[in-house]
């Protein structure tokens, strides 16, 4: 095999690594169920509605991560006339179902297994932390895995250049060794613009075939995870054959 192109390899964690979309319905409807809220299609569409648009005014910066556990929650259960239910501890029964749900989309697991000899595996993160622990704790990639950083623990934000010097910084990445770095992501707004701005190489997980933005430099597109693999290792041409 060739020499990897690679010693450290940033992983984002949903819908790169673990199928957010399936344990995120599971959860929510497990947690309306158990707050007498019936899950029915109109309410888990409406709660999705809700959570989206403040996790966009998130990464617009107009709207602080703290406050969105709780908010979600309080719009949606104002929205129920649930006033006697306290929004701020259903975030946190829906956080820890959503930590025992550790979906990983497919060719995760490859990946990592296959990366782990040759690359420091490490999970960069914009989620909720309980949520993020729980689920690697108890997913099949944790012994691939040496270290995970979550926004919210930090106080910044992926694509904020703060996110990225800590990460380095906690990590002993100097500007030499930013050369030998990868972060394989699915967001182009906080992946992929975020590494490419915190001088890193970076592969673009693209399974649905969008056009890349014109302004940005993006090292390797990959439409699986199997792709993502083979450049990183340098082994494309022997996937191809």
């Amino acid at each position: 095999m060739k020499t990897p192109r690679y010693d450290l390899v940033l992983l984002d964690a949903d819908r790169t690594l673990f199928d957010f979309d399936r344990s995120e319905l599971e959860a929510i409807r497990l947690t309306l169920r158990a707050w007498d809220i019936p899950p029915d299609e109109g309410t888990v569409k409406r709660y999705l509605e809700i959570n989206d648009g403040l996790w966009a005014a998130c990464d617009r910066g107009a709207f602080p991560q703290s406050r969105l556990g709780r908010e979600r929650f309080a719009r949606l259960l104002d929205e129920l006339g649930r006033m006697d239910a306290d929004p701020e501890q259903m975030n946190r029964d829906y956080l820890t179902r959503l930590g025992t749900l550790p979906y990983l989309l497919p060719g995760a697991e490859s990946l990592c297994r296959q990366l782990y000899p040759y690359c420091k595996l490490v999970i960069v993160t914009n989620g909720l932390t309980i949520a993020q622990e729980g689920r690697l704790s108890r997913s099949a990639i944790r012994p691939y895995i040496s270290g995970m950083y979550v926004s919210e623990q930090m106080e910044c934000r992926k694509p904020e250049p703060a996110y990225f010097q800590a990460v380095f910084a906690a990590l002993g990445v100097d500007e030499a060794q930013k050369r030998r770095t990868v972060l394989v992501g699915d967001s182009i707004s906080s992946d992929i613009r975020g590494g490419a701005d915190a001088g890193i190489d970076t592969v673009w997980f693209n399974t649905s075939g969008q056009t890349p933005p014109a302004d940005l430099e993006i090292t390797c597109i990959a439409d699986s995870l199997e792709a993502a693999g083979a450049f990183i290792l340098g082994t494309e041409g022997e996937r191809e054959r």
